[in-house]
């Protein structure tokens, strides 16, 4: 048995299919277990559990052969990181308690960096879990492609699209969600001792311009990047309702100015930019 957490969204979703389509029994742990209903007409075994629960995680990762485990986001942390540091300390607990044979964690890009941004979440719970006694792997991809899915009304309406990342021309390791998801099954599969880091980017870098050009060509009308001037951030965000902006604004400013990086040599995935943009813009005609 597989145990997977985040089943419900794209990532956790992606590997439990890539699992059932090896014949691999799936534990969906869930929060709801309304929303498990699908998985278990699929054939999975449900299992509740709240990331901040240590008992029910435990309950829910006893006896499975591997666990993908994925927190929720969050993009408006505290100044001190008090909730990545409550998670790890959780999953460490969850994990010595259910001792599984092995652990595949979703990490990001950059979760080494010194400097503290949004990303340092994922730095924190890596710490938290790294010398527990099972195997564990941490997958680190690239800026999600999917996060383009905020660029579709802007595109579709007026054919500009604001961009943080800056500047246009420059090239940003971007993985497609459907490559994590395959990726991390077969991790999941895998046999290894200790920690290990798996860092992993689509076939190739992505600049902002190629995404307003590959929008273009999708909607057949011209569609240009406008930058988001980097002194407007903090207040734009505060707008939005954060209360915390700090840590996303750094975050950006490191993959512009390049010191959130991979730390070894990634692998590649095979999921295209195109194919995700025709996704999207498919998505929101159906909605």
């Amino acid at each position: 048995m597989f145990a997977v957490t985040g089943i419900t969204g794209n990532v956790g979703g992606q590997v439990a299919r890539n699992l059932l389509a090896a014949k691999i029994p799936v534990r969906a742990v869930v929060r709801d277990t309304g929303k498990g209903a699908e998985w278990k007409e699929c054939g999975c075994e449900v299992a509740k559990a709240d990331i901040n629960d240590a008992a029910a995680l435990t309950a829910a990762f006893r006896g499975a052969e591997a666990v993908f485990v994925m927190v929720p986001p969050s993009f408006d942390p505290s100044p001190d990181f008090r909730e990545a540091r409550a998670i790890g300390a959780t999953l460490r607990t969850a994990i010595d308690g259910a001792r599984p044979g092995r652990v595949v964690y979703l990490s990001t890009i950059g979760a080494q960096a010194e400097k503290p941004n949004l990303l340092t979440q994922h730095g924190m719970i890596e710490k938290a879990l790294g010398d527990a006694a099972v195997p564990i792997t941490f997958l680190r991809p690239g800026w999600f492609m999917e996060n383009c899915s905020w660029d579709v009304g802007p595109a579709m309406d007026r054919g500009v699209i604001p961009s943080f990342l800056q500047p246009l021309d420059k090239l940003v390791p971007m993985v497609a969600t459907a490559d994590i998801g395959r990726v991390a099954a077969e991790l999941m599969q895998e046999t290894w001792k200790g920690r290990r880091v798996v860092e992993l980017e689509g076939p190739r870098r992505i600049t902002p311009n190629e995404i307003a050009a590959t929008f273009g060509e999708l909607l057949g009308k011209p569609v240009k990047m406008e930058i988001v001037p980097r002194e407007s951030w903090e207040e734009l965000f505060r707008s939005q309702g954060m209360k915390n902006p700090e840590p996303r604004v750094r975050m950006l400013d490191g993959f512009n100015e390049g010191w959130i990086e991979f730390e070894g040599g990634a692998r590649n995935g095979k999921v295209e930019l195109r194919e995700v943009l025709q996704g999207l813009i498919a998505g929101a005609a159906r909605s």
